[in-house]
């Protein structure tokens, strides 16, 4: 059964943004068990987490990849459409996360 357009554009965002929020706290918390700075690692952990997060978000590569040659191939051009948008709703999940995150730690790291 497929889920309708609205509710998986949320999705996607929220997906996005949970990962990349979760997986940057959790990772700051190892590195306060390890002695390491927890601010400058959750902030470098949020610059590498963005796109898994987007992956993770729209649910792997291959249903992404067979709704673009359905598009392509099949002439259905709104499947096209939905999966930008989709992407796009996910990477402005991880931005707003990385926002957040660099909001959170005041990290100004120039390498």
């Amino acid at each position: 059964m497929k889920e309708a357009f609205f509710p998986a554009f949320l999705n996607s965002f929220f997906i996005s943004f949970g990962v990349l929020i979760g997986g940057s706290l959790i990772g700051g918390m190892a590195s306060f068990f390890t002695n390491q700075p927890p601010m400058t690692t959750i902030f470098r952990l949020s610059d590498s987490l963005r796109i898994w997060a987007v992956v993770a978000a729209i649910g792997g590569t291959f249903d992404t990849v067979y709704n673009f040659e359905r598009g392509i191939f099949h002439g259905e051009t709104r499947d096209i459409i939905k999966q930008i948008l989709l992407i796009l709703s996910a990477l402005g999940g991880a931005q707003t996360g990385s926002l957040i995150i660099t909001w959170l730690t005041q990290e100004n790291i120039s390498s």
